[in-house]
């Protein structure tokens, strides 16, 4: 079972030292300050020894201080507030920001790219052509991505549901979801404690869950039956989504190629209905 830094450090501290006992208590009351620290100045911070920090990572289960700085990371992009977010980013100058956020959505696609098994890829796309219903669930930061996955595959499959947070409660749009059904879930930092409710609901009546996160270890991986991961690492208090677009990108072209016959029936059909109703603007050839 997965254990962050400060299970680590709570599961601990009764048998600590009063020097270890200080650096836990700064990490914990300053985490956003203490991942940028080295070694050395989070000695300084917690008026303890270098070798006392070194000896205090070994001892909560890290094997030397750069992985339990890399651990402190990964817990506050999962856990830090908006607040905590910005104090992340304090120090970026405003005229960086373009330069920064789109070398790390790069990233972002790239590590995606590296990590994201193509046979779970294809078992997802499996799933979904064979699904009797499917219902997307994306809330919070998620929500526009849902609308965007949801909007193409109406093209490609009629059984298609949004479901969405507003008048009507989120469990209420899964109460028919069966075995036959499939359930495409989509959440990153901070977790939505809705999506990941409607999906214990949604697998406890039988229904395959696809997920997509950012991490193996997220609440939806867990209860999924198919997980995709595609990196997510914030830029600012906004979470970079860029690399998750990207994978839904991926499965509306290959669940369009998989029903490619369907596909462009309905779409002839929605082309002469656009046309009629000029749906899309046309520069006319008698404009000036």
């Amino acid at each position: 079972m997965h254990h962050d830094l400060m299970d680590r450090i709570n599961s601990r501290y009764d048998s600590l030292s009063k020097g270890q006992k200080r650096i836990a208590d700064y990490i914990s009351q300053h985490a956003d300050k203490a991942v940028q620290m080295t070694a050395a100045r989070l000695a300084v911070e917690a008026n303890v020894s270098e070798s006392t920090v070194v000896r205090f990572a070994a001892l909560i289960g890290y094997d030397g201080y750069p992985k339990m700085q890399r651990a402190l990371q990964e817990m506050l992009r999962i856990r830090a507030t908006s607040v905590q977010r910005i104090a992340l980013t304090e120090d970026m100058p405003p005229q960086k920001a373009l330069s920064v956020v789109l070398k790390r959505d790069i990233q972002n696609i790239r590590r995606t790219l590296e990590d994201l098994n193509p046979d779970v890829f294809e078992q997802a796309v499996q799933i979904m052509v064979h699904a009797k219903n499917i219902y997307i669930i994306g809330l919070r930061s998620a929500a526009p991505l849902a609308e965007f996955f949801g909007h193409y595959l109406s093209y490609i499959f009629s059984n298609v549901q949004i479901v969405g947070e507003g008048v009507t409660h989120v469990m209420e749009h899964l109460v028919r979801v069966g075995e036959e059904d499939v359930v495409f879930a989509m959440s990153f930092p901070r977790y939505s404690s809705r999506t990941v409710e409607a999906v214990e609901f949604a697998k406890r009546q039988g229904a395959k869950i696809v997920a997509l996160t950012d991490t193996l270890i997220s609440p939806i991986a867990s209860l999924s039956d198919c997980a995709l991961i595609a990196g997510s690492d914030m830029a600012l208090f906004a979470d970079s989504l860029v690399a998750p677009l990207s994978v839904i990108n991926a499965l509306i072209v290959a669940l369009g190629l998989a029903k490619k016959e369907e596909v462009s029936d309905y779409l002839e059909s929605l082309e002469d209905i656009w046309n009629e109703t000029e749906t899309y603007f046309e520069k006319r050839a008698d404009a000036q």
